[in-house]
């Protein structure tokens, strides 16, 4: 049987920072890892057709569930101003327009280089390799946003930003209490 996103070392879930057993099983997740893989694979597909049909107006009134039922962005789009609606620009014009904003900058931490949580490690990688080359160290992703707060507390509590417990540590809570 092949496991779903099957790695080396076992299933790796996209959705969390759940930790992991020892041995990880083929198919271990919960519902929101579920619906991260699912948003993932989706065979949905938004494109040009999709933004003309809808204005940004339009869009923020809709539920995040809807929007992602969408489906996937399948070029580049910029948003324009005047019509309130994203419009399609070429790859090459979004990485000149990029380059010539990044080169604007008074000094490189003036750059906003932020991942999600369910990037890839070598996405990560690459993209801190490219912040490392722009001049600047300051990459902050979805677990600064999100977790900033319980890491500080953390961090005073017992001098550590991260959480220490191992599922090993529940089953041994489970036989002391239950």
């Amino acid at each position: 049987m092949k496991c779903l996103l099957r790695t080396p070392g076992g299933f790796d879930c996209p959705g969390c920072a759940w930790p992991e057993p020892r041995q990880p099983a083929c198919l271990e997740f919960c519902e929101n890892g579920i619906k991260a893989i699912a948003h993932e694979t989706a065979h949905r597909r938004i494109g040009r057709k999709f933004f003309a049909r809808h204005t940004l107006s339009q869009l923020r009134g809709r539920s995040h569930y809807w929007l992602e039922q969408q489906g996937r962005l399948t070029e580049p789009f910029r948003y324009n101003r005047h019509s309130d609606r994203y419009k399609p620009i070429d790859w090459e014009a979004v990485f000149s327009l990029i380059g010539r904003h990044l080169r604007d900058l008074d000094y490189p931490d003036q750059a906003v280089l932020y991942t999600s949580g369910r990037t890839s490690n070598e996405a990560a990688f690459l993209f801190q390799l490219f912040g490392r080359l722009l001049g600047t160290n300051d990459l902050p992703d979805s677990a600064n946003l999100c977790h900033e707060s319980s890491g500080v507390a953390l961090t005073e509590a017992i001098g550590t930003g991260k959480g220490t417990v191992t599922l090993e540590d529940f089953k041994i809570l489970s036989i002391l209490y239950y």
